[in-house]
């Protein structure tokens, strides 16, 4: 990736474990006032005009649950789609890894460790930062049983590394896999929604799944909110319009990047970072025609440091950061001001307005005079210089009330080391 800027204020991906992920999370539901309930099984579900009734395996018998939805992120292996009768083609890819998250001693932390890199006896050895664990990834045959204990993957790890003084002491996860490139055949059956992994699996070429993951999250989420609040049913069917084109673009691109690697060829593109990825001709786009420089309908919207209340520093992502629409109007004092409403949130940037541009770069990276921005942060519409902004008519309408609750050692033999001092840039977030 190239250097920081102020619309893309990233320097390198960063690089968190899953588990961390999911640490957060459930920290979040744990602030909306819920938790996750551990140990218990989906083993049927039944839907109508209403809704879905789920049956759940419990560690105190079993229970039904009554839903006006269900989503399916249970995996590749889902139930859910399988129940559902929903298709699953593509094919098997021809390579079989391991992956597991542990602790080690014997290697250093400040440094990606590779040993017979481009070869089928390769392994390698991530630091997962924020943790005092690494990442251990390695190719292996399909014909042979891998042992993934600790006392096993030190085994492992020393036959192919050639270093005896290297030792696993726990496995906080392990798993070895067969790589797949599938995308599910509809996310959609009335009720239910296959989503994530459920709805599309690829090789991990790239470091893309859990992205591609959350954004299926979001994307669907706070449409299933928006119905849920009133807005029309027909909003649920640009979920799949929207998220299939991504997920099959993201299918294309693992294999490629999973055949570039087996010709030794590593290298990396822009189009890792999933920062260009839109939905230019989704039904929520709302194209102008007048648009030929700036942000387009369906963009990413682009981050800008600004000055906000009091004269404190602030940032356009911290803007459209949550659950809610924003419309961003640039010198619209003559404008008349758009009716307030449940769910949006409006921004005057100069000309008397709550926000200042300070540096222009909202105005360079926009070009526009006003624009509304998504939930997920995606531009909904955005009208020239000499539009006006009345965005909030090509909102989905909802009620009037608030959602419901619900030191660094030399490298030994044929390992190569890939240095990560470099500091890191923030995570992204789109969908």
């Amino acid at each position: 990736m190239s250097d920081p800027t102020p619309d893309e204020p990233y320097r390198i991906p960063l690089l968190v474990p899953q588990f961390l992920t999911e640490r957060r999370l459930r920290e979040r539901l744990t602030e909306l006032g819920h938790a996750p309930h551990y140990s218990h099984e989906l083993i049927g579900f039944d839907q109508d005009a209403d809704g879905v009734t789920a049956r759940l395996a419990t560690p105190d018998g079993e229970r039904t649950v009554r839903a006006s939805y269900l989503i399916g992120a249970d995996g590749g292996s889902s139930f859910v789609r399988k129940a559902l009768g929903i298709g699953f083609p593509g094919k098997t890819l021809g390579v079989r890894a391991i992956v597991a998250d542990v602790r080690v001693d014997g290697v250093s932390w400040d440094a990606w460790h590779r040993w017979g890199e481009d070869t089928a006896a390769q392994v390698s050895m991530c630091p997962l930062y924020g943790t005092d664990m690494f990442q251990l990834q390695a190719p292996i045959p399909f014909d042979v049983d891998i042992d993934l204990s600790a006392e096993g993957l030190t085994s492992f790890l020393r036959e192919r590394s050639g270093r005896n003084d290297v030792v696993i002491r726990s496995v906080s996860w392990a798993s070895a896999f067969e790589m797949n490139a599938r995308p599910a055949d509809t996310y959609r059956r009335e009720r239910v929604f296959p989503t994530g992994d459920a709805a599309h699996c690829h090789p991990p070429t790239g470091g893309q799944g859990l992205n591609m993951s959350l954004q299926d999250a979001y994307n669907l989420g706070w449409k299933l909110a928006a119905v849920l609040d009133g807005a029309p049913e027909s909003l649920l069917s640009t979920y799949e319009k929207e998220r299939r084109p991504i997920a099959e673009a993201l299918l294309g691109l693992s294999e490629r990047l999973l055949e570039a690697a087996k010709n030794r060829d590593t290298h990396r593109g822009r189009e890792v970072s999933q920062l260009d990825l839109g939905y230019p001709d989704s039904p929520l786009s709302m194209t102008s025609p007048d648009r030929a420089h700036g942000v387009r309908a369906g963009d990413r919207a682009p981050d800008a440091p600004v000055t906000g209340a009091g004269g404190l520093p602030t940032r356009l992502f911290t803007l459209f950061q949550g659950p809610h629409w924003t419309l961003l109007g640039h010198d619209v004092d003559d404008a008349p001001a758009p009716a307030p409403r449940t769910g949006l949130h409006i921004h005057v940037i100069d000309g008397g307005g709550d926000i200042l541009d300070t540096g222009g770069h909202v105005h360079s990276a926009y070009v526009v005079r006003a624009v509304g921005a998504r939930p997920s942060g995606r531009i909904r519409r955005g009208c020239g210089r000499h539009g006006r902004p009345r965005l909030t008519l090509h909102l989905p309408r909802c009620r009037r009330h608030p959602p419901r609750a619900g030191g660094a050692a030399a490298p030994h033999g044929n390992e190569r080391r890939h240095d990560r001092t470099e500091p890191f840039g923030r995570p992204t977030h789109r969908a």
